[in-house]
């Protein structure tokens, strides 16, 4: 499965979360970091979900980019 992570910067390095996953969520001082956390934070999430005898939510969250030009 593949899961939407948003990742941002923060003051003290960055943030992570997954929306398809409420509660998902990882900090690390250098993206690498965040990446990592983020990524064992699902595992475990899913693996909590196992557990309950839960359905993994399927992923439905998308993103794009989008170039905004305005007028002066």
């Amino acid at each position: 499965m593949k899961y939407l992570v948003i990742i941002e910067s923060t003051a003290t390095g960055y943030s992570a979360y997954v929306p398809d996953l409420p509660g998902c969520i990882a900090t690390g001082q250098t993206k690498k970091k965040v990446e990592d956390n983020i990524h064992e934070a699902i595992v475990m999430h899913l693996e909590g979900l196992r557990e309950e005898g839960s359905v993994f939510p399927p992923p439905h969250t998308d993103a794009e980019y989008m170039d905004i030009a305005l007028r002066a």
